[in-house]
């Protein structure tokens, strides 16, 4: 007999049935660990485009980020049970993608910026969207070229490009002029500590909820902290500031109970100057969906991927970012956070990520409930991100070793790592090429190593049987 707390091991299943009161707790810290990053290329992409918070269209961003929520829960839901052929039924999270910042942010200084700019990025989301869409259904012809060292090759990428994101939350976020502060620092190391004693000492679902527990010991002790401890410092041009793990109650009180999403928030305009180089993106983040799809496939479910998998995920990816640019939101993918919170908790059940969906969901229509996750400290995250992004290298590390490593494949992986991945990591060796080139490979290293590892796959000459 099952002891009560103790974890149902459907919960380790995907199509399991799991009771509720475990899958909520499970789904909610997926939303806790994906919360700040669905919403921050939004409001960064809308600031750059002068219609931010501080402009005469700041309603129209309060809309965009109601409606960021909501669609990143319906893409989850469509990419976990599928409609047709769209959408893999893989343990994937799905949220605004943070690679087509670059892109967007040139897009938008390209077009002088404003709602027009803004109605640019949308109309070429559409389009890329649903091209991405048709490159998922003819993906299985083109799986020769993903084979596990190559896969391996971008999950291990996608794992060392975070890396630096974590531990740049763990100090509070380098914006933050208490950046490495020692509150920031202890908050995060607390956290760290409580998921690592939950994980390994826990029992069930405490251990498998790690994550959640660290984050709700946070606010309990940033809560006893604002009591005893001052909430604001003076920087070094003497101006006062607020400390960034001081929670901002009075935006929770703030925020409305209940808001309907806007449809055509902005009005999608067609030009070809942000379509090229967008659509060149939408091809770019396909190969790093197919690095997700199979990071969390084998740190998971301890196997690869299936050609169904793939396809359908590459399109829901396409079809779910049309979705997104018609309710006025950048283009929904797969989050690589919530990647690394699967390989670390083994926890890949449908019903606990759908309720973390379903959360996502409530937090757009009910937006005092989206208002009490979003001022969550980037501390805080940071404390579990550092553990969740190390766990997607070793998913990687695991591809790339799950044949052995020939002679042929260490090349494959050493040059894609050492020319690819470093290119893209130390962006200031592309200075001097053409944009084009500036804005698909200095993103991240994620899509110069994905290149090459495909380019040497194809290239070099094969092992012997």
């Amino acid at each position: 007999m099952k002891k009560s707390g103790e974890l149902a091991r459907e919960a380790y299943e995907f199509e399991g049935k799991l009771p509720l009161k475990q899958a909520i707790p499970l789904g909610l810290q997926h939303v806790l660990a994906m919360f700040v990053g669905n919403l921050t290329p939004l409001l960064i992409i809308t600031g750059v485009c002068g219609i931010g918070s501080a402009s005469e269209y700041a309603d129209i961003q309060v809309a965009l980020l109601q409606n960021a929520m909501i669609i990143a829960g319906v893409v989850t839901l469509i990419q976990l049970f599928a409609i047709g052929p769209v959408g893999g039924k893989v343990p994937i999270i799905m949220g605004t993608s943070s690679g087509f910042i670059g892109v967007f942010n040139s897009v938008a200084k390209l077009m002088g910026g404003g709602v027009l700019a803004y109605g640019a990025i949308m109309g070429a989301s559409i389009l890329g969207g649903l091209m991405e869409t048709v490159l998922g259904a003819f993906l299985k012809p083109l799986r020769k070229f993903f084979p596990s060292v190559v896969t391996g090759t971008v999950v291990l990428s996608i794992g060392l490009s975070l890396i630096s994101v974590g531990i740049n939350s763990f100090g509070g976020g380098n914006t933050a002029n208490d950046f490495g502060s020692m509150e920031n620092m202890a908050l995060a190391t607390l956290v760290l500590i409580v998921i690592l004693v939950m994980k390994h000492w826990g029992k069930g679902i405490f251990s498998s909820s790690s994550i959640l527990v660290g984050i709700i010991v946070w606010y309990i002790v940033a809560a006893v902290m604002a009591m005893v401890l001052p909430h604001t410092a003076v920087n070094a041009e003497g101006v006062e500031y607020t400390k960034s793990w001081v929670l901002n109650w009075n935006k929770v009180a703030q925020s409305s109970w209940f808001a309907i999403p806007a449809f055509l928030p902005v009005k999608p305009v067609f030009d070809m100057r942000a379509i090229v180089p967008v659509l060149i993106m939408f091809v770019v983040t396909a190969v790093e969906t197919i690095g997700d799809i199979s990071g969390v496939i084998e740190g998971g479910m301890g196997r690869e991927a299936t050609d169904t998998e793939l396809s359908g995920g590459v399109m829901c990816d396409g079809a779910g970012s049309a979705l997104a640019a018609v309710f006025g939101v950048l283009p929904n993918t797969s989050f690589s956070q919530n990647v690394g919170l699967v390989t670390m908790t083994k926890v890949v059940n449908r019903t606990a990520l759908a309720s973390g969906a379903v959360f996502l969901i409530l937090c757009g229509l009910i937006p005092k409930l989206g208002a009490l996750v979003s001022i969550m400290p980037q501390a805080v995250l940071g404390g579990a991100a550092v553990m969740m992004f190390s766990s997607i290298i070793v998913s990687g590390i695991q591809l790339i070793t799950s044949e052995s490593l020939t002679p042929r494949r260490l090349s494959i992986v050493s040059v894609a790592l050492g020319v690819g991945y470093g290119m893209g990591a130390n962006t200031a060796i592309l200075t001097n090429m053409p944009q084009l080139v500036q804005l698909v490979f200095g993103g991240s290293g994620i899509v110069p190593a994905a290149i090459v590892a495909i380019v040497l796959n194809v290239v070099l000459p094969k092992d012997e049987k």
